[in-house]
């Protein structure tokens, strides 16, 4: 099974509860945590790496905290699973850095490279946009 990080999953949470407040202003850590069910101190740790990529900026004082720096439709999923996770590669042969004795005659590099790939597609396919959860319609009754 292909593990996603807890750090990657955490990550595009708390991107996605900034990704639904955008335009109300700044969050706080702790309204992050408390919206997503997630530890502060975990949050602390991470959007130190988030705000090193340019994910999220910091904004100081009264009524400060966290912001996106774009709109959510403007931060691809794949962007943020590389900053938390690195490539989208199932396997380590994959890796631009990785000698493998095989890689010339491997029968299922070809297929590892395919789903890095469809991996890839996906999580470029879809941005921040697209982890905010729309409300249900009210329909009224006439």
């Amino acid at each position: 099974m292909m593990k996603v990080s807890t750090r990657t999953r955490y990550g595009l949470r708390a991107l996605g509860a900034l990704a639904a407040a955008h335009g109300s202003g700044p969050l706080s850590l702790r309204a992050i945590a408390a919206d997503q069910h997630l530890p502060v101190k975990y949050l602390e740790r991470l959007f130190v790496t988030l705000k090193a990529a340019g994910l999220v900026m910091a904004i100081r004082g009264a009524g400060g905290g966290y912001d996106r720096p774009r709109a959510p439709g403007e931060a691809p999923l794949l962007e943020v699973f590389e900053v938390l996770e690195g490539p989208p590669d199932p396997v380590e042969c994959l890796q631009p850095s990785a000698t493998c004795p095989r890689q010339g005659a491997c029968a299922t590099r070809d297929v590892w490279h395919e789903v890095s790939q469809a991996v890839s597609g996906v999580l470029a396919d879809h941005s921040l946009a697209d982890l905010v959860i729309e409300p249900p319609a009210c329909h009224e009754r006439g």
